[in-house]
C-alpha cells in the first residue's frame, strides 16, 4: 500500500498522534485543565458583567457568591454616564487608538519590509536596535518622553499621547518575520518585469501579509485603548482624558460603588471584544505568517 493511500492516524479528541486511543484519565485531565484555564481567563470578566447588572438591593458580598443577577438592571450603565462624561472619554480613547493603529500598521510594514527584503548598510544593526528596544522598560523612559513632549509643546494634547507609541518595536519585528517568510521568486519575477520597490511592496508583499497586519492592528489598538500611565502623565485637561483615566473617577474618596465600577469596566472592554471578534480569522492566520521564518 502506497503512502498516499495509507490511512492517516485519527487525531480527533480521545486519540493520540500515533493512532492509539488516549486513556480516559488523560482525556479527562486534559478537559479539566482546559476548563481551569477557561475559568481563569473569562471568569473575572463574567463576574464584572454580573456585578454591573445587579440591582441596588442585591448583596454583592453574599456567600456563596451568585454569578446570575436576581434583579437584572441597566441602571448602573446610565449611572456611570451621570457621574462622568464616559462617552466623551471613550471618543478620546477611540481617536488615540485609531491613530495608533494607522501609524503602527504603516510604519511597522515599511520598516519590516526594509529589514526583510532590502539590502543596505547597517541592516543588521537596525535589527539589533529594534530587539534591544523591546528590552527597555517603558517606565524607565517616561520622564524623557514627557520632557520631549513638553519641549515640542505637545503635552496635554492627544497627539502627545499617540506619538511615543506610534511605531512599536515588536510590531516591526512581527512584520519583518512575515515579509521574510515570503518566497523571493515572486518578487524577482516582478523585478524582471520592471516593478520598482514601491510596486513590489504595495502590490505583492503587503497583500500577502494581511493576517500579520491584523495582528499588529489588534496589538496597537489594545495597547492604546488600555494605556493608563502615559495619558495620566501627559494629560491635565479633563476634556482630553481617555477612558481609562476617566473611569478612575468612579473610585471616590467617600463612595465606592462597585456596581458602577463594574459597569465602567464592561464599557471599556466591549470595544476590544468587538475588534477581536471581527479580526479573529485574520489574527490566527497572521500568527502563522509571522512564525514561518525568523
Amino acid at each position: 500500500m502506497s503512502s498516499r493511500t495509507r490511512r492517516r492516524p485519527d487525531r480527533r479528541a480521545g486519540h493520540a498522534h500515533d493512532g492509539r486511543r488516549m486513556p480516559r484519565w488523560q482525556l479527562l485531565l486534559r478537559y479539566l485543565l482546559l476548563l481551569a484555564v477557561l475559568a481563569l481567563t473569562i471568569g473575572p470578566f463574567l463576574w464584572q458583567l454580573s456585578t454591573s447588572l445587579k440591582g441596588a438591593g442585591e448583596d454583592l458580598y453574599r456567600y456563596p457568591p451568585s454569578l446570575v443577577p436576581h434583579e437584572v438592571t441597566l441602571g448602573n450603565y446610565s449611572g456611570v454616564a451621570r457621574i462622568i462624561p464616559v462617552w466623551d472619554f471613550a471618543l478620546n480613547s477611540l481617536k488615540v487608538a485609531l491613530a495608533n493603529v494607522l501609524t503602527n500598521c504603516a510604519g511597522a510594514a515599511l520598516a519590516g519590509y526594509a529589514l526583510a527584503r532590502m539590502r543596505f548598510r547597517g541592516r543588521r544593526t537596525a535589527l539589533v536596535v529594534f530587539l534591544m528596544a523591546m528590552l527597555v522598560p517603558v517606565e524607565s523612559i517616561m520622564i524623557a518622553q514627557f520632557v520631549t513632549m513638553r519641549e515640542l509643546q505637545l503635552n496635554n494634547t492627544l497627539l502627545g499621547v499617540v506619538l511615543p507609541g506610534c511605531i512599536g518595536a515588536m510590531n516591526v519585528l512581527l512584520m519583518r518575520n512575515a515579509f521574510a517568510g515570503l518566497p523571493y521568486e515572486v518578487e524577482e519575477a516582478a523585478y524582471v518585469d520592471g516593478a520598482h520597490a514601491w510596486q513590489r511592496f504595495l502590490r505583492i508583499a503587503l497583500p500577502s501579509v494581511r493576517g500579520t497586519l491584523a495582528v499588529v492592528a489588534i496589538f496597537a489598538f489594545m495597547g492604546a485603548w488600555d494605556d493608563f500611565l502615559w495619558p495620566l502623565i501627559v494629560l491635565s485637561d479633563q476634556s482630553k482624558f481617555t477612558l481609562t483615566i476617566g473611569l478612575n473617577f468612579l473610585h471616590g474618596t467617600f463612595a465606592d460603588n462597585q456596581r458602577l465600577v463594574a459597569a465602567g469596566t464592561v464599557i471599556a472592554v466591549l470595544p476590544l471584544i468587538v475588534l477581536f471578534a471581527c479580526l479573529q480569522r485574520s489574527f490566527f492566520r497572521g500568527v502563522g505568517e509571522g512564525a514561518v521564518k525568523g
